[in-house]
Order: C-alpha cells, then structure tokens, then sequence
C-alpha cells in the first residue's frame, strides 16, 4: 500500500517548505537583490509562492528588469549571511529523520536549492549524518519537476523506484515524483495552498511531518 512507510527502503526530501521553514532567509536575500535594483522589499509571503522552483525561477519572477545571472551572484553572495540564522524546522522534522534512520530506512534530499547551501544547512541543523546522499541542481541536467535528482538518488542508493518514497511540500515535487516513477507524499507546510496538492493527487497528502513521525512505530 502506498499509504505505508513500511514498503520502502528509502525515503527522499524536498528541503525547502517540507523539512524547513526557509522562506525569512530566501525573502532576505531576494531584498537585498532588489535593493541594490533600487526596488521596494517585498514580503516573506510576496516571495514564498515563488520557492521551489530554482534559483532563476525565483529571481526571475521577484527581480523583474535585472540582470539574471548578475542578480543569482548576488544572491549567492548574500544568502549564507542569513540562511543559518534564519531557517528552522518544521514541525516533526528534527525527530523524524533520526527516527527513518534508526527504522533502517535510506534517506535523502533533491532539492532545487543549491546543493552547497542545504549541505551547510542540514550540518547545522545538526542532521546530515542521517544522509545518504544530497543532490541539487548542479548535480542533474535539469532541476524538478524534470525526473533527473530523483533518479540519480536511485542510482546512488542502487534502489529501484518502487522502493523508494519522496516527500515534498508542491505540485512541482508531485510532477517530479510521477516523472521518476516514484510513491509521492505531500505535506501542506510550504508555499502551495492545500487544494492545489489535493488537485495534483499525491499518494497521501499530510497536514505535517508529524503524521509520518506516528508512522514510525508502526514500522
């Protein structure tokens, strides 16, 4: 059944929106971007809608008139400055990962944030022995919803799909999971309303992690 963690071998992660609540450092940065455009700051909510789609996705959408590949530099620059201080958990998040792993389940990330940037996050959240492999972007040809990190995370893992679940917070991570042949769970802790996941028909949808958390005991 896919409404079960029991099946599977491995379970995969979005970071942003799903394991952590990042969108006060993403808005930072994106201000900082548009204050040197002499542009008005916008707010974390102005800016959450366009997470999770990538870097230019992003700057392309909450920097109009820029330069793009001068706006990502400076965003890149800037972010470090604020992402540790100003990301944190979600709900159920610090305890399910040890928990996955002490069930003897793989984990991972694919997550369309620069793969340097959730590797410095998840060591600070103190997590990232419970890894078995972090991919971003840069590591694929292309970024979800294209299939690439999900399918080079089963090859890393030498895990076949049927094996594996991925858990994200928005419809891209639903298309990507569907690419790859994967089992998707939802969770409406992110920058998509709980309708647009219910439209998309994940396997299970979740109010938080803490509903997977309750599944661990039933492992």
């Amino acid at each position: 059944m896919t409404d079960s963690l029991h099946r599977y071998a491995a379970v995969l992660f979005d970071f942003d929106g799903t394991l952590a609540d990042s969108y006060a450092a993403i808005a930072a940065s994106v201000n900082h971007v548009r204050a040197r455009r002499d542009l008005p700051a916008l707010s974390i909510h102005e800016v959450t809608r366009f997470v999770g789609r990538g870097a230019d996705y992003l700057l392309t959408h909450t920097v109009p008139g820029g330069k793009l590949a001068d706006d990502l530099a400076c965003y890149k620059a800037h972010h470090p400055s604020v992402m540790l201080t100003l990301t944190h958990f979600l709900p159920g998040a610090a305890a399910l990962l040890p928990a996955l792993h002490a069930a003897g389940k793989k984990i991972g990330l694919c997550s369309n944030k620069p793969r340097l940037f959730s590797q410095r996050l998840l060591q600070h959240l103190e997590v990232a022995a419970y890894f078995d492999v972090v991919l971003g972007p840069e590591d694929v040809a292309h970024p979800k919803p294209a299939p690439d990190m999900l399918l080079r995370a089963l090859e890393r893992l030498n895990l076949p799909a049927a094996q594996v679940l991925y858990v994200g917070d928005m419809v891209v991570d639903i298309q990507t999971a569907r690419a790859a042949g994967v089992d998707v769970w939802s969770v409406a802790t992110g920058s998509e309303d709980r309708r647009a996941l219910e439209d998309a028909k994940p396997d299970r949808l979740l109010a938080d992690l803490e509903e997977m958390l309750a599944e661990i005991g039933r492992i």
